[in-house]
């Protein structure tokens, strides 16, 4: 056995174990370095230092680079086209994320390929029109949250991996970790789970092992990378060391949980619960601010805001002719003037004929405030499904 810096690693070396990291990756399997992408991986992983076994080291000149098979380049699409079949996407993700459910409580294993096959197709999508799926994150069912959650946070995962230029394969397995980041909740009693009020300080502790039930599930099941059991893993890590399970700090926690510890507190603090009522995306985003930089990563909260928008879309906004708009493209350039479609005029309290507009080209109309479609009565969802998917 013999130590050595990931700097030094070569193809054709026979890797046993991870010493040293700057996270918490585990190798799970050992084995054979079979490239120099292999080791890239590893260092973007945060791996320091690895155990060898030199014995079993192959000529680096039997070893070649892995041929890579040629991209397909995915066709953008407009949002108009795309969201039908983002509609169908969630729907399918929504029941495959029951059955895993479901599977767990009755103590199936989970089959991993369906849900690999649905967040493959949710990238797909992603890269076509981001905002397609973007959009159904935002149009939400109160009773539903549990299922809605776990499927938002993978979506959001794979947008902000995508904005950060992460490489498809780690994408891939970002999304089916958040796909299945919350399934230890499965085994949390009904009556705490799904209180409809504050939590007693026992009852939080009792949640809180969700997250050891969700990697010990995850460590037991076939087919998922590293990656994918870590992301779930850390899912509630705090820089400061205030998260749980495992109370990481700092760059114990990998960049994935750093990730999607934004993306968790982001959609849970934006849902309608039975409960209570979701924050507007632009006040979840104040009130994040402020949990930088003891508990969240300043850097990465400000590339998540910048990739989804301070109006994501899918947002009401009422505007300052005194209309509501429903956000429809994001605006990188201008973010307080993304494109909307309005649909209903406040102070006269009635529906009007849907028109798009390009806020970055207009100079009498201009986003006021984001708002809770309740505050006017409006029913979003079937305002949505009218307008777009029908």
């Amino acid at each position: 056995m013999e130590t050595l810096s990931i700097d030094n690693l070569k193809a054709g070396m026979y890797v046993v174990d991870v010493v040293e990291t700057k996270g918490s990756f585990k190798v799970k399997t050992k084995g054979w370095v079979k490239s120099e992408a292999a080791i890239r991986q590893l260092k973007a992983k945060g791996i320091l230092t690895v155990a060898i076994d030199p014995s079993k080291t192959i000529e680096q000149a039997q070893t070649k680079e892995e041929p890579t098979e040629p991209k397909q380049k995915i066709k953008h699409t407009t949002f108009e086209h795309e969201i039908q079949r983002a509609d169908r996407l969630y729907n399918e993700a929504k029941n495959l994320q029951q059955k895993a459910f479901e599977d767990i409580a009755a103590g199936r294993a989970i089959d991993v390929e369906p849900v690999k096959e649905i967040t493959k197709n949710c990238i797909d999508s992603i890269f076509r029109n981001q905002d397609a799926l973007a959009c159904m994150t935002r149009i939400r069912e109160k009773d539903q949250y549990l299922m809605e959650h776990s499927l938002n946070v993978s979506i959001l995962m794979s947008i902000f991996a995508k904005h950060l230029q992460l490489e498809p394969q780690l994408i891939q397995d970002l999304a089916t970790g958040a796909f299945l980041h919350d399934i230890g909740k499965v085994k949390i009693p009904d009556e705490i789970l799904n209180k409809p009020g504050k939590l007693t300080p026992e009852e939080f502790e009792v949640i809180k092992t969700h997250a050891t039930h969700s990697l010990e599930i995850l460590q037991n099941t076939q087919g998922l990378s590293a990656v994918s059991v870590q992301v779930a893993a850390e899912h509630h890590e705090k820089l400061n060391g205030t998260g749980y399970p495992k109370g990481l700090k700092g760059d114990e926690i990998s960049q994935w949980g750093k990730m999607i510890t934004i993306v968790d507190i982001y959609d849970a603090m934006t849902a309608d619960r039975v409960y209570k009522k979701g924050m507007t995306p632009a006040a979840a985003f104040k009130f994040m601010k402020n949990m930088v930089p003891d508990e969240l990563d300043e850097k990465l909260l400000n590339s998540f805001i910048q990739c989804v928008g301070i109006h994501p879309v899918g947002t009401v906004v009422k505007l300052t002719s005194g209309k509501l708009a429903i956000v429809t493209k994001s605006n990188k350039l201008n973010p307080l003037k993304p494109r909307v479609k309005v649909f209903y005029h406040a102070k006269h309290q009635h529906y009007t004929e849907p028109k798009d507009l390009d806020l970055a080209k207009i100079e009498n109309d201009a986003i006021e405030a984001s708002v809770k479609p309740e505050q006017f009565k409006v029913d979003l969802n079937k305002f949505f499904r009218e307008a777009f998917v029908m």
